[in-house]
C-alpha cells in the first residue's frame, strides 16, 4: 500500500470523529501550550534582565558602600566607607580604568510651576563611557564643567516629559535644591538599570555636587576591568580590605564594608536564572505531555476495538501487517502533531496577553518568544503521538483477520 494512501486514510480515521479527536487532543493542547507560555515568559525575563545590564559596559563594574546585606539601594553601617582617598589608590592599579566617582545630590527639582524629585548624580566624563551615555540634543558634560565646577546639567527623558513637555529644555534653568543650573544636553533612553529607571535622572558636574553636599566620601563608583574580571575583583577586594582595616581570610562578602557588582556577575545570573526556568519548563511538559500521552493511548485502543472489522476487511484484500501499523501511528502521530500546532498557538496568545498586562502595570517587559521551545515542544508531542500509539497499533496489525471480520 502506497505510502500516501496510508496517510490519507489515517487522516480520514482522525477527522471522521471531530469531537473525540478533539478531546483526545486536549492534553496535548494543555501541555504545548504550557510549555510555549512559560518558554515565552522565560524569554521575556530574560529580555529585561539583560535591559537591566544592557546600558553598562561589557566589562564594567560598580562598588558601592555599605554591607552586603543591606545592598546599594539600603546602605547600611558603611555609608561613608568610599572615601576619596580609596578613590586616588584605585586608580593606581593597572586591572582598572575609566574609574568614575558619584556623589548623589538631593533636594526637590523645579522648573516654573512643576516641582518633582528625579535621582540626581554628580558625576565626571568617565561616567557616562562606562554607562554608555550619549545625549540626543546638545552636549556631554566635559572636563571643563567638572574642573570649573560649571552649573549645568543634563537630564534624562522622563524628566524631560515632567518638566518641560514639549518645550525644548536646552539653555532653560532648573533649580534643584537652592541651587541653579542650566540644561545643556538630553540623555539618550537607557531604560532601567537593575531594575531602576535611569531615564529619570539629572546629571551635575562632580565638583558641583561636592561642593554643595561638602561629602567627605562618595556614593559609589563606576569602573572597568582592563582585562579578567576576577583579578579586577581580586586587586579591588584586597586594596579596599586593607585600607578599611578588614580581616576576612575566609573571603565572605558579609565581613565587607563594600559591595561590588558587575555586568558579568549579572549575566551570571540570569544564566543561573534561564536554567532554573528551562527545567521547571522541561518538568511541566513531562507531566502534561505524559497525561496527553496516556488520553492518546487510550483513545487509540478503543478506536482500534471500533475498528476490528474495518481492520479484518483491510488485511482480507491485501493490508499487510506494516501498513496497519503504519496507519494508527500515523493517526496517533496526527493528534498530536495537530495538538501541538494548536497548543502552540494558544501558548503564544496568552503570553502576548500576558505581555500587555504587565506592561501597563509595570512598563518594564519585552513580549518574546523563544523559537528553539516552540519547534521542540510540537517534536515532543509528536514523538508522545508515536509513543503512546506504538500499542495501540501493533495490536490493530497483529488481529487475525478472521477474528477481526467475525467481531461484533
Amino acid at each position: 500500500m502506497k505510502l500516501h494512501d496510508t496517510l490519507k486514510t489515517a487522516l480520514r480515521g482522525v477527522t471522521v470523529n471531530a469531537t473525540r479527536s478533539m478531546l483526545t487532543m486536549l492534553g496535548i493542547i494543555v501541555g504545548v501550550a504550557a510549555v510555549v507560555l512559560m518558554s515565552s515568559v522565560g524569554a521575556s525575563m530574560q529580555a529585561v534582565i539583560l535591559s537591566q545590564v544592557s546600558s553598562l559596559g561589557s566589562k564594567s563594574m560598580v562598588i558601592f558602600p555599605g554591607t552586603q546585606e543591606g545592598g546599594p539601594a539600603a546602605v547600611q553601617s558603611g555609608y561613608d566607607s568610599l572615601t576619596f582617598e580609596d578613590l586616588a589608590a584605585l586608580k593606581k592599579l593597572s586591572t582598572i580604568d575609566q574609574i568614575a566617582p558619584v556623589i548623589f545630590l538631593s533636594g526637590k527639582t523645579s522648573y516654573g510651576t512643576e516641582e518633582s524629585s528625579p535621582q540626581v548624580l554628580g558625576i565626571v566624563p568617565e561616567f557616562m563611557n562606562n554607562q554608555n551615555i550619549e545625549v540626543t540634543e546638545g552636549r556631554l558634560i566635559d572636563e571643563n564643567d567638572v574642573n570649573g565646577a560649571q552649573g549645568v546639567a543634563m537630564i534624562a527623558p522622563e524628566v524631560v516629559t515632567k518638566f518641560f513637555g514639549n518645550e525644548d529644555p536646552i539653555g532653560k534653568s532648573m533649580k534643584i535644591g537652592d541651587n541653579h543650573f542650566t540644561v545643556i544636553g538630553i540623555t539618550k533612553a537607557l531604560g532601567s538599570q537593575f531594575f531602576q529607571s535611569a531615564d529619570n535622572r539629572i546629571y551635575v558636574p562632580f565638583s558641583v555636587a561636592r561642593n554643595i553636599t561638602g561629602q567627605k566620601y562618595l556614593s559609589y563608583m563606576t569602573l572597568n576591568a582592563t582585562e579578567s574580571f576576577d583579578l579586577a575583583f581580586d586587586d579591588i577586594k584586597f586594596l579596599l580590605r586593607t585600607r578599611h582595616g578588614i580581616k576576612n581570610p575566609d573571603d565572605d562578602p558579609k565581613k565587607d564594608d563594600f559591595v561590588i557588582h558587575s555586568s558579568e556577575e549579572a549575566s551570571q545570573i540570569l544564566g543561573s536564572v534561564s536554567l532554573g526556568l528551562t527545567m521547571f519548563i522541561t518538568t511541566i511538559a513531562a507531566i502534561s505531555l505524559l497525561v496527553g500521552g496516556i488520553g492518546i493511548m487510550n483513545i487509540m485502543l478503543v478506536s482500534v476495538t471500533e475498528r476490528t472489522r474495518e481492520i479484518g476487511l483491510r488485511k482480507a484484500v491485501g493490508a499487510t501487517k506494516s501498513d496497519l501499523l503504519l496507519q494508527f501511528l500515523s493517526e496517533s502521530v496526527m493528534l498530536t502533531a495537530i495538538g501541538g500546532l494548536v497548543g502552540t498557538v494558544l501558548g503564544i496568545f496568552f503570553a502576548f496577553v500576558i505581555s500587555l498586562v504587565v506592561v501597563k502595570f509595570l512598563g518594564t517587559y519585552h513580549f518574546a518568544v523563544s523559537l528553539p521551545s516552540i519547534i521542540a515542544a510540537i517534536l515532543m508531542a509528536a514523538v508522545t503521538g508515536l509513543v503512546f500509539g506504538i500499542s495501540p497499533a501493533r495490536h490493530a496489525s497483529n488481529l487475525h483477520p478472521i477474528d477481526a471480520l467475525r467481531y461484533e
